[in-house]
């Protein structure tokens, strides 16, 4: 089988396809043909120096694919060939509190991804595909969708009426867009680039704020909630956008950090203002299977289809690496396998 694989030179053109033998599925396994991977910002973090957690060259990348069953391992009854399936960015956290050896099983850092056209895998670590949605599709689902599901469904979940808001127009962001519109909730976008406004409204967004013509656009966004503040801030930005969630939170309200896309800060977080708002600060990983399986069950009632900015061929994935690093994508970007 063909497999794409990092190297040693931390680049993305480094970056080398190779063939190798075929493994086949043992007791409780199976086998996977991938039909598709789709790319999250940790991917070409990791290509490119900028991955904050350690990380082992060599091994093939991508957290996030879908694809078929080809076949089954013994003691596998529940799943067949032809099924349609796709994986779990935390293959080992099922229910529950995050395991405290989450790291040890990352995909792309410490152990092979997706980006192959075959893969075995547990049982465990897969989830049927919902049926509205092409390979393509399910392959945007395990991070980033699941990622938006678990911020908007924390310990004091999204409701009806609540005015959320979301940093740009990548996978993480475009899905919680989508997902706070099915459960009711009034969105505020942010973008840097004016011909996105309007497909930003297209999704459902209710207002839209360029951060290049507003800087101070957490300030902005109070005001568009009366002065009252956004209940949930949908954080991807990281050191450089987080003093204006602050700005934009309301009294006791909800800021969910998930990612470092903004890189480091020369100011520092403020942290006096983030105390003053008595905010709820919630760290986001991603999520377990339990919260995988509801997501896919509520786009599948919401007939919810990702946004997917372009798909590339298999062969040409370093091109599909350069395309999500440039930032002119708008949703997620899909390598077909």
């Amino acid at each position: 089988m063909k497999s794409w694989r990092s190297s040693e030179t931390i680049q993305i053109d480094s970056l080398r396809l190779t063939e190798e033998p075929r493994t086949s599925p043992q007791r409780g396994e199976v086998l996977i043909r991938v039909r598709a991977v789709s790319l999250n910002f940790r991917d070409v973090a990791m290509l490119s120096g900028r991955y904050p957690q350690p990380y082992q060259p060599g091994l093939i990348p991508c957290s996030d694919g879908a694809g078929e069953v080809v076949e089954v391992g013994e003691g596998v009854d529940e799943l067949q060939p032809g099924d349609r399936v796709m994986g779990l960015f935390h293959l080992r956290w099922f229910e529950g509190p995050i395991p405290q050896d989450i790291g040890q099983s990352a995909y792309g850092s410490q152990i092979d991804g997706w980006l192959c056209e075959y893969k075995v895998i547990s049982r465990e670590s897969i989830v049927p595909i919902p049926n509205h949605l092409s390979f393509e599709q399910a392959a945007t689902l395990p991070c980033a969708a699941t990622t938006a599901w678990n911020a908007l469904n924390g310990l004091t979940p999204t409701m009806i009426g609540d005015t959320v808001l979301v940093q740009g127009s990548g996978g993480v962001s475009l899905f919680a867009l989508q997902l706070a519109k099915a459960l009711g909730a009034r969105v505020i976008a942010t973008t840097s680039q004016t011909d996105k406004e309007r497909r930003l409204k297209a999704l459902g967004a209710d207002e839209v704020i360029n951060y290049r013509q507003e800087p101070e656009w957490g300030v902005k966004a109070k005001k568009l909630t009366g002065g009252l503040g956004v209940d949930r801030v949908i954080e991807v930005g990281g050191a450089n956008t987080f003093n204006q969630s602050i700005k934009a939170i309301k009294l006791g309200g909800k800021i969910d950090s998930i990612g470092f896309l903004s890189g480091q800060s020369d100011e520092g977080i403020d942290f006096y203002q983030l105390f003053a708002t008595r905010a709820e600060l919630r760290m986001i990983q991603v999520g377990n299977r339990a919260l995988v399986k509801t997501l896919c069950q509520a786009m599948a009632a919401r007939q919810i289809e990702p946004v997917i900015d372009r798909v590339f061929a298999f062969e040409d994935a370093r091109a599909a690496f350069h395309h999500l690093d440039s930032g002119h994508h708008f949703g997620k970007t899909v390598i077909r396998c």
